[in-house]
Formats: C-alpha cells, sequence, structure tokens
C-alpha cells in the first residue's frame, strides 16, 4: 500500500489554507511557493492542487546520490543530508510536484503528513492509501537494485 495525499479538484475553494499551513509547518513562514502542495488557479472559480502521487517514483531513479528513497508506508522521501541540490528530480516530476525554492539547498515534495488535509474547510485534501501499481512497484525494485550494485 502506498499512503498519499488524495486531492479532489471539484471541492478546492482556491482559500489556500493547505498551502499556508505546509509552508508554515515546514519553512515557518507563510508562503505558498514554499508549500509542498500547490492549488493552481484554471479560471471560473476551479482549481487544480498538485502534490506527489508518491507512485511514479520516476525522481528516486534519477537522483544520482541515491538520497531520494521510498519508506515502508510508500513515501517518497528526501534524505537532505544526501542531496546535493542537482535538481534532477524536479526536472523529471512530471506533475511538477517535486519543487524547489531558490537559496535553499534541497527540493521539497509533499510526504502526505496531513497537516493540511486537518486545515481544508471544505475537506479538498485527505491522506489515502491506494494499491501500489506493477509500474510503481518496478521504479521501486530498480532503484534498489541500483543502490545495492553502488554499494557491492
Amino acid at each position: 500500500m502506498i499512503k498519499y495525499l488524495k486531492t479532489t479538484d471539484e471541492k478546492c475553494v482556491g482559500c489556500m489554507t493547505c498551502t499556508a499551513v505546509c509552508s508554515k509547518l515546514y519553512f515557518k513562514e507563510d508562503n505558498p511557493a514554499k508549500s509542498d502542495i500547490q492549488v493552481l488557479e484554471l479560471g471560473a472559480g476551479k482549481f487544480h492542487l498538485v502534490a506527489c502521487d508518491q507512485e511514479c517514483r520516476k525522481c528516486v531513479a534519477e537522483c544520482p546520490t541515491q538520497a531520494i528513497t521510498v519508506s515502508k508506508t510508500g513515501v517518497v522521501m528526501i534524505n537532505k543530508a544526501l542531496c546535493v541540490g542537482c535538481l534532477a528530480c524536479v526536472a523529471v516530476c512530471p506533475i511538477g510536484a517535486m519543487r524547489y525554492y531558490p537559496g535553499q539547498k534541497s527540493p521539497f515534495k509533499c510526504i502526505a503528513c496531513g497537516a493540511c488535509a486537518k486545515q481544508c474547510p471544505k475537506e479538498a485534501l485527505a491522506v489515502a492509501e491506494k494499491e501500489e501499481s506493477p509500474a510503481s512497484r518496478a521504479w521501486a525494485e530498480s532503484a534498489a537494485a541500483v543502490r545495492k550494485e553502488g554499494q557491492a
């Protein structure tokens, strides 16, 4: 099973509570650019929520220092001590969920902590679990094999 932040765009009203909660929690300031979740305005009162789905794992395979791994709960994590700030993971993320803020050494992303979901007034966010797809399992196995090779 993979733990992830489930988003429901239809419920989002663009209040930005989620971005404020996230940036305050991880960066100690209310700055939407430093939030692990992004709220994109589509117009006509519609919004799109962007958060890591924890499943594609392209960043895991792309990281040259093996700073990005998958936890036992299926959450993609960044080890800031191993990260060299090359931003290859940011470049390879297909949905823009791997984020970077100028002046920071390491990129950042949603780890499905649920702080934003607890504060969302419209319940547009929720921590959920889903079955791991064969593709994400293959990425994880491939990355593990590469790590094992590097340690030999």
